[in-house]
């Protein structure tokens, strides 16, 4: 099963804790977003191997925007 994780909201990627191949587990944290200077922390829907990721530290991104794939 792979899960397409989808920006909530329009950001900076502050840190991102991830690479592409590494194995995950549910609720592992995968990045920050700064928002408004707010910290947004996304977690991993569910166990698996982060796919395509999309995003590095320091981007500007957009609602809607695909951070990465979890399969």
């Amino acid at each position: 099963m792979a899960t397409e994780i989808e920006l909530e909201t329009d950001g900076n990627v502050w840190k991102l804790l991830v690479a592409e191949g590494d194995t995950v587990e549910e609720g592992q944290m995968l990045f920050i977003m700064e928002v408004m200077k707010m910290e947004v922390p996304y977690e991993a829907p569910h166990a698996g191997v982060v796919k395509d990721l999309e995003i590095a530290e320091g981007d500007a991104v957009k609602e809607g925007d695909i951070a990465m794939v979890i399969s």
